[in-house]
């Protein structure tokens, strides 16, 4: 993890966003305080793929066309 002072974040701004976007978390302090972190975006494709696997190890497969022998009114 990169550490910057506000400073040379105000500074290098564009430089650290893109350290940012390319995975580093940076965090940003005045004085030895911590102001805040600046983190990269979720890579929402592996957040996807993670749910669908998670949901994948409970899922039942059953035929889902057959007749249940319910009647029911689609129109309502």
């Amino acid at each position: 993890m990169l550490t910057v002072n506000i400073s040379d974040l105000r500074a290098n701004l564009l430089k650290y966003l893109e350290k940012a976007s390319r995975g580093e978390q940076i965090t940003v302090t005045t004085n030895g305080r911590i102001l805040a972190i600046i983190a990269p975006p979720p890579d929402r494709k592996a957040m996807a793929r993670k749910r669908l696997d998670d949901l994948s190890a409970t899922a039942k497969l059953d035929d889902v066309t057959s007749p249940l022998g319910i009647q029911w009114d689609a129109t309502l």
